[in-house]
């Protein structure tokens, strides 16, 4: 369940805290692992052709892209160490470990609160990403049209690199 996180100064407002963007896109990831999986099944045990891999393989890439993308942001929001955002990326490797993650970041309380758009005394607030995701924070609209162009121009990155397997040939 996403709440308008609204900040009382200007009244603008940002329609899902940290908790329901990072958990819609832990279920998303899972969802597509799901299908990417169907794709398997349907390419070599159906023989139905390449068609369903690749199809959910791109779908899959693009929520994986996007949860990465979403850990990052929600882990500087929520001041999280680098290694439990690595931790948190890592997670969408291994099918369907993103929701327990989730889980267990809610039951330490790793995302409470809402989005940091105001400095506070925390000298964490005082971090160089603190600032950039201040001054994100400020502008929403540019902010989602900002992290759709990066997750695009990440997936266009790796298709030009191809599949994993193929890296390093």
């Amino acid at each position: 369940m996403t709440s308008l996180n609204t900040d009382r100064a200007t009244g603008a407002g940002i329609a899902a805290t940290p908790r329901s963007l990072y958990r819609a896109l832990a279920l998303a990831e899972m969802a597509t692992w799901t299908l990417l999986i169907l794709g398997m099944v349907l390419k070599y045990a159906l023989k139905v052709g390449d068609w369903p891999v690749q199809v959910a393989g791109m779908v899959h890439g693009v929520v994986f892209v996007s949860y990465a993308v979403t850990a990052a942001l929600v882990g500087v929001n929520q001041h999280w160490p680098l290694g439990r955002i690595v931790g948190a990326v890592a997670t969408a490797v291994v099918p369907y470990a993103t929701y327990p993650f989730d889980r267990w970041l809610e039951r330490r309380g790793h995302l409470e609160g809402g989005w940091r758009r105001e400095r506070t005394d925390d000298p964490r607030d005082s971090s160089w990403a603190s600032g950039v995701l201040r001054a994100l924070l400020a502008h929403p609209v540019a902010l989602a049209a900002g992290l759709a162009v990066a997750v695009a121009a990440i997936v266009a990155v790796l298709l030009f690199l191809g599949p994993p397997t193929q890296w390093g040939r």
